[in-house]
């Protein structure tokens, strides 16, 4: 059970500790927060009910890049409607999909702030999103409650899943290789001026929702940026 939870931008400190009380019924213990508003504190504490100790280790992090840094799968929860279509997944699909890839790297489900949830950038990092079909009529979920449903859901699921490795068995890019990826493509993209920085569209996060599906492997994704790099050597003045 690896798969990391991670909380961006909790304002309420109460909601912190009662997501550890969820993660520790169900046998969880990874918990990575992004700027919350509060943290440590006595709500949290109090929240937790006996999960202190995951409090303590939870690690605080400045962005949602750097707390997915070494994860190779990321389910984004939201209940809004996106412009650019994600992949969706229930909870119960999603965890044996989180399951399956805990067996060769590291997955996580990131949950945003209460009142606004995650925004389309957070999203860029997610290859799925998560969705928890409840009344349209109230839709509206405790952040806890989201978590509590999500960390059930694989405790039922089991470790029963095979690896997705790629076909060559080489271990999936993580999140940080890609990142460096995306921002090398930019550039390239940038300098050949087939990319219009001062009107970008949805260029890069279709390129992100392109690679995302693809799953590259480490090795993909250095091939990658060796072409983008031999593109930049023939730009050069004198080549």
């Amino acid at each position: 059970m690896n798969t990391r939870i991670v909380l961006v931008g909790t304002t309420h400190p109460g909601n912190i500790g009662a997501v550890a009380r969820a993660m520790k019924n169900m046998g969880l213990d990874d918990l990575v927060l992004v700027r919350p508003r509060y943290f440590p504190h006595d709500d949290a504490s109090a929240r937790s009910s006996g999960a202190e100790d995951l409090l303590e280790r939870a690690r605080v992090v400045d962005t949602l890049a750097e707390a997915l840094a070494d994860c190779t799968y990321v389910a984004g929860a939201s209940a809004r409607s996106r412009t650019i279509g994600w992949p969706s997944m229930t909870p119960r699909d999603c965890a044996v999909r989180l399951l399956a890839e805990a067996a060769s790297g590291r997955p996580a489900v990131v949950f945003g702030p209460e009142k606004s949830g995650l925004s389309n950038a957070d999203l860029d990092l997610c290859h799925t999103l998560l969705t928890i079909p409840t009344n349209p009529d109230f839709s509206s979920l405790n952040l806890a409650m989201a978590v509590q449903v999500t960390t059930y859901e694989l405790r039922v699921a089991g470790m029963s899943c095979e690896s997705p490795r790629s076909e060559t068995g080489v271990r999936l890019a993580t999140g940080e290789e890609l990142e460096h990826f995306y921002r090398h493509l930019e550039q390239v993209l940038t300098a050949s001026r087939f990319l219009d920085p001062d009107n970008p569209r949805h260029l890069m996060r279709r390129l992100r929702r392109l690679f995302l599906r693809a799953r590259p492997d480490q090795n993909e994704v250095n091939i990658l940026r060796g072409i983008l790099a031999a593109v930049e050597r023939q730009r050069e003045p004198g080549s």
